[in-house]
């Protein structure tokens, strides 16, 4: 058969069949992909690394989504801010421990990067993937994966807030002695839609001892100088 009929009946490129035909048959190399694909921490009891995966359960909760790709593949995407160069680095490194041997990418859309990493067990590492928006279904941890951020508590919550999180300058003023004088200090806040999500937020700031409130419907606070010292200490800065 010609190699055009050939890409044709099968819907590929003439090129690829020429250099499968190549490939394979003229040099005699093994047919297939040359490496498997790592074994589901869920589905073949493969270790987990579990700091790493509760930070990305983190991101994931903030700023991420899985989409469905060819051959029921999955892919799991988180999007972040393009000027947090460091940020999106450890992303890379991130999704790569989670999924041994993986190699993640990322692409540029206005203003942010997206960072992704193909492997069909993702639905398994991550059972809240569904249709529609986060905010929009009830997103409830598996008892592993409690147990999981239960023991890395910080993780968890450098995911969250690094994701859906921002570190400002708040100011007040104060008249002292009939002078008007500005005072400025430091707030983390997260900011989600999802109720669960949410809840999920304080339920490891509380695990973690840090103080916090609820400043809007959407927006956790943490505000007290000691409880922002502890939060910058546990997770780290943006950048």
């Amino acid at each position: 058969m010609r190699d055009v009929d050939n890409a044709l009946l099968h819907g590929v490129g003439t090129k690829t069949i020429r250099r499968w035909r190549r490939l394979y048959q003229r040099q005699g190399l093994a047919r297939g992909q040359t490496h498997l694909a790592p074994p589901c921490p869920r589905c073949d009891s493969a270790p987990l690394a579990g700091q790493e995966y509760a930070e990305l359960l983190g991101w994931y909760l903030g700023d991420g989504h899985i989409s469905r790709g060819r051959r029921d593949v999955f892919n799991l995407h988180v999007v972040n801010d393009a000027t947090y160069v460091e940020l999106n680095a450890h992303l890379i490194a991130l999704m790569a421990t989670v999924k041994p041997h993986g190699k993640p990418h990322t692409r540029l859309v206005p203003g942010a990067v997206v960072t992704t990493v193909s492997w069909k067990h993702w639905p398994c590492l991550f059972p809240q993937h569904g249709a529609g928006r986060k905010h929009e279904h009830a997103i409830v941890l598996e008892q592993w994966q409690r147990e999981l951020v239960e023991a890395s508590p910080p993780d968890f919550l450098r995911g969250l807030f690094h994701s859906d999180g921002s570190r400002v300058r708040n100011w007040a003023t104060r008249t002292v002695a009939g002078e008007v004088r500005r005072y400025e200090y430091p707030r983390w806040q997260f900011v989600n839609a999802s109720e669960d999500i949410i809840g999920l937020c304080t339920w490891a700031l509380d695990m973690a001892d840090i103080s916090w409130r609820r400043s809007a419907p959407r927006v956790v606070s943490v505000s007290r100088r000691a409880a922002v010292a502890r939060l910058d200490a546990l997770i780290g800065p943006k950048r």
